[in-house]
């Protein structure tokens, strides 16, 4: 991890944390998605808690144990014509799905991606249209949530 070290204005301008707003997302063949907000990216080791019959110590030793995603959710603006959400989980039928690999990209002002997170074996778990109010204003925002086996995130 590179950390801040003294010196003059412009060796201090390379150190600052990357913006969360530029962004790109592949889902299976589908490249560069517009997406609104992706959240979701968890990662979590379970914990085994253990005591042998004769130890000593009135506690449990911990332990690591199966590693668990969450699962990721996706927004965008809902547009005219674009059923994508509801055609990909319309196409579910028992295990019979093929399993898409989502890319995610964070990007750096120059459009170059510093981090990438691929979702791998993803299939969508649930689609939400937009809510309806006719005292709003706002933008229709729609939502998928992916569910997956594994991630994997790189530098």
């Amino acid at each position: 991890m590179a950390l801040p070290v003294a010196g003059s204005g412009d060796v201090q301008d390379q150190f600052w944390p990357l913006p969360k707003f530029y962004f790109s997302v592949d889902i299976g063949d589908f490249q560069d998605l517009p997406f609104q907000e992706v959240s979701g990216l968890d990662v979590e080791t379970e914990v085994i808690e253990y005591r042998h019959g004769n130890s000593p110590n009135h506690g449990t030793i911990k332990m690591p144990g199966l590693m668990k995603y969450g699962d990721v959710t996706l927004k965008k603006g809902v547009f005219a014509d674009d059923n994508q959400f509801f055609d990909w989980i319309s196409q579910i039928n028992l295990n019979t799905y093929t399993r898409l690999t989502v890319v995610i990209r964070l990007l750096d002002e120059t459009a170059t991606e510093r981090m990438t997170w691929t979702l791998t074996n993803a299939f969508p778990q649930k689609v939400t249209p937009t809510d309806m109010n006719s005292q709003s204003s706002e933008a229709g925002i729609e939502t998928i949530v992916f569910s997956h086996e594994g991630m994997v995130q790189s530098v």
